[in-house]
C-alpha cells in the first residue's frame, strides 16, 4: 500500500514528495487498472476525499485500499 502511494504521489527522487495524490491521479491509476466506470471513479473519490481539499492523502488513502482491496490489487499490478 505505502508503495503504490509514494509511486502515484512521486517520490522526492522524481520530483515529487508533496505527500499527497491529486484526484485526478487516483482516477488515472483506477482507469489504468481498468473495470471501473468514470461515474464509479467520481464517486470513489468524493468518499475518500473526506476533507474536501481535491487531494488524497496517506490516511485517507489507506482507508480506501482497507475498504476496496480488490481493486487495489488491481492498481498494485499497474504500479
Amino acid at each position: 500500500m505505502e508503495r503504490v502511494f509514494r509511486r502515484m504521489v512521486g517520490g522526492e527522487e522524481e520530483g515529487g514528495g508533496h505527500g499527497k495524490v491529486s484526484s485526478a491521479e487516483l482516477g488515472e491509476a483506477l482507469r489504468v487498472a481498468g473495470r471501473i466506470s468514470c461515474d464509479e471513479i467520481q464517486r470513489m473519490i468524493v468518499e475518500v476525499d473526506t476533507d474536501g481539499d481535491g487531494y488524497i492523502d496517506f490516511d485517507q488513502f489507506a482507508a480506501f485500499c482497507h475498504a476496496n482491496e480488490a481493486l487495489m490489487n488491481l492498481v498494485a499490478r499497474v504500479f
